[in-house]
């Protein structure tokens, strides 16, 4: 079977906190798929994890802002003016717009028509990650060459984005993935029967995050010089629920020893910091900034507990499954988190993890308490969560099932 070139288009890339997509790319280059990556902004941070390197595919990027490139948006609109599907593209376009006024709306035609004058030899197929920004650019790009796209939806995107622009791009689709159960229940519902939605786990590289065979210490936050290390990995942003972490920790008794440890860059990170010094953990509290994989690895292997106090903001924002409650959990770390999403699809209450109600932090406090007092507890859990993880969360099932998409749309018709 001959296999196209498939467009990739991603919102930024790379980027240290979608690990999850990276490692489907090099999964595909090394399922034989042949990968272009456009990008619709350059990368931010000043780190790269080891599997960006490994991933071939050639990375362009199209104009962030249209002010700052005119002349390139001009020369691709008047390549574009001859195309049969510009007209198609642009109807689309006066259709969404009175819908969605905003400058975001344009701005994703622009970079549509860049994508489409500027189209990487060969490209057959249409690839976005992410159903809101990524998969406008898509659609208008699908529109413009005549070609079909596919769309992986993640969480923001999906909670965030208008019922009717998400339906639209849905039944625009050839086919969606999207990778929690909550998030597939509503897509299916807004796609309505008009193209497929199909769950798939990103799962975890495993070989990368092979088993952690050492055993933790023991203690229990008696011993003022053995403190139990809690850590949180994640951007500081407000669904990650950081404020409410804090707080849950300003709650331990004075008589636990314990010390946080935080990785991650993030918007909120500097009010954070203010935070932590008001409540008076400032000494207890370590910020790690933006780490590569294989040091967050080390980290995970180091700790005793990892916490992740996700919530849902006032637009609606929130995360999936947290790919670092999958890390953390294939080293055998025992997690406590808050019962939304897709988080209850790995850790169940009590068996492969702890539970905790959002925006609760005296319900963390003590999760937390009970985990720093019993070792043998962080132990069960941990074990049981590793089991969990690597008996359903292996990345290559996704792989497959991406493969075995992607493949049955160019077999032969019998």
């Amino acid at each position: 079977m001959q296999r196209r070139k498939i467009v990739v288009v991603l919102k930024g890339y790379p980027r240290l906190s979608e690990t999850f997509i990276a490692q489907e790319l090099l999964g595909l280059e090394r399922a034989g798929f042949d990968l272009v990556l456009v990008a619709l902004r350059r990368p931010t941070d000043t780190k790269r994890h080891p599997v960006h390197d490994e991933i071939k595919a050639p990375v362009h990027y199209l104009p962030e802002y249209l002010h700052e490139e005119p002349l390139r948006v001009l020369r691709s609109l008047r390549a574009c003016l001859l195309r049969p599907g510009f007209w198609r593209a642009l109807g689309s376009l006066a259709i969404d717009v009175p819908r969605d006024f905003t400058r975001n709306r344009v701005r994703r035609f622009g970079q549509a028509l860049v994508l489409a004058a500027e189209w990487p030899e060969d490209g057959a197929w249409l690839h976005a990650h992410f159903a809101h920004t990524p998969a406008s650019v898509t659609r208008y790009a699908s529109q413009l060459r005549g070609l079909p796209w596919s769309c992986s939806a993640h969480a923001k995107d999906i909670w965030t984005s208008a019922d009717w622009d998400l339906a639209g791009k849905l039944s625009s689709a050839r086919w969606t993935v999207t990778c929690t159960k909550t998030g597939f229940e509503r897509l299916k519902e807004l796609a309505n029967g008009k193209s497929p939605v199909h769950l798939s786990y990103h799962g975890l590289d495993l070989d990368r995050f092979g088993s952690f065979s050492e055993a933790r210490k023991q203690h229990d936050g008696s011993a003022p010089n053995e403190p139990v290390v809690v850590l949180s990995v994640g951007r500081a942003v407000e669904k990650k629920g950081y404020d409410t972490l804090l707080e849950a920790l300003a709650l331990l008794p004075g008589d636990l020893a314990w010390r946080f440890e935080h990785i991650g860059g993030g918007e909120q990170l500097e009010r954070l910091k203010v935070l932590a010094q008001k409540l008076g953990l400032d000494g207890r509290v370590t910020w790690k900034g933006a780490l590569a994989q294989e040091e967050v690895l080390q980290h995970y292997r180091r700790a005793d507990i990892f916490a992740l106090a996700c919530r849902i903001t006032a637009n609606g924002d929130r995360d999936g499954l947290p790919n670092v409650l999958v890390e953390a959990a294939s080293q055998r770390l025992a997690c406590v988190s808050t019962d939304i999403s897709g988080v209850p699809e790995l850790l169940s209450a009590n068996e492969t993890g702890l539970l905790v109600p959002t925006e609760d932090p005296t319900a963390l406090a003590q999760a937390l308490e009970h985990l720093i007092r019993d070792p043998v507890l962080r132990a069960r859990l941990g074990d049981a969560a590793e089991r969990r993880v690597r008996g359903n969360f292996d990345h290559m099932a996704s792989i497959g099932q991406l493969k075995e998409l992607f493949e049955r749309e160019w077999r032969p018709a019998e």
